[in-house]
C-alpha cells in the first residue's frame, strides 16, 4: 500500500543519532510505498535537504544540535504551510506534543511505538488524515490535574530523588536538557509541587517511590 493513487511516499528522516537514522532508512525502505529520498542529522542540514528535495513527508525529531526539532518544523511551514511533518522523538512530555502540534506538526509519535503503528501514522499524514490520536501516546490524553506520571515520569523522578541536574537527567536517559527540563515541570506540575525537593516527597507519599 503506497499513497494516493498507488505513488510512492516520499520520507526525509531528520535525525542527530546516526545508528537510529540508519535503522530507520532500512525499516522504511523495506516498507512498499515508502521512498527515502533524504537524511538530515542537525537543524542547518534539514532546512537545506526540505528546501532541495521537498518531501512528501518529513519524519523530525525533536532533539537536535543547534535548533531543535520545533523550530525546524517552524522554518519548515514558514517556507511551505501545506508541508507535512511527523514529528517521530522520544519524548513524551506534554509540553513538546503540544508545542509541536501548535507550530503545525500533523501527527507525533514516540519511537518506542510498533512499526506498524509508525507506518500508518506516516500513511495518515500523507493523506492528510491528523494522525495525533493514532500513535499511542496514552500519557498525552491522560488526566489534566495530573495524578498519574508517565513511565518516563516516573524515571526522571526518581533522578530527581538522587539529585541529578537537568543536563545530568538528558544525559543519562538519553534525551536533551530541554526534555528533561519539560519532564521535571510536568512532574511538579502532576504531584502539586513547588520544588524538586516536594515533588520527591510528594512521590514517596504517594507510593511512586520506594525507599
Amino acid at each position: 500500500m503506497s499513497g494516493k493513487a498507488g505513488r510512492t511516499i516520499r520520507l526525509m528522516l531528520v535525525d542527530d543519532h546516526p545508528v537510529m537514522r540508519a535503522g530507520l532508512a532500512n525499516l522504511l525502505s523495506g516498507e512498499p510505498g515508502f521512498s527515502v529520498v533524504a537524511q538530515a542529522s542537525d537543524a542547518l542540514s534539514a532546512l537545506a535537504c526540505w528546501r532541495e528535495h521537498k518531501p512528501d513527508v518529513v519524519l523530525l525529531d525533536i532533539s537536535l544540535p543547534g535548533l531543535d526539532g520545533i523550530e525546524v518544523l517552524r522554518q519548515i511551514k514558514a517556507d511551505e504551510p501545506q508541508a507535512r511533518v511527523l514529528m517521530l522523538t522520544s519524548s513524551e512530555a506534554k509540553e513538546d506534543y503540544r508545542q509541536s502540534m501548535s507550530a503545525g506538526a500533523a501527527g507525533y509519535v514516540t519511537k518506542s511505538v510498533d512499526p506498524d503503528v509508525l507506518f500508518a501514522a506516516i500513511r495518515g499524514v500523507f493523506e492528510r488524515q491528523g494522525v495525533a490520536e493514532q500513535t499511542g501516546l496514552g500519557c498525552l490524553d491522560g488526566d489534566e490535574s495530573g495524578e498519574t506520571l508517565s513511565q518516563r515520569e516516573q524515571e526522571v523522578l526518581n533522578l530527581l530523588r538522587q539529585g541529578f541536574s537537568n543536563g545530568e537527567i538528558g544525559k543519562l536517559l538519553g534525551i536533551s536538557r530541554r526534555t528533561a527540563r519539560a519532564h521535571v515541570s510536568a512532574i511538579l506540575r502532576k504531584l502539586g509541587a513547588s520544588a524538586r525537593t516536594e515533588a520527591v516527597t510528594r512521590g514517596f507519599e504517594k507510593g511512586i517511590l520506594k525507599i
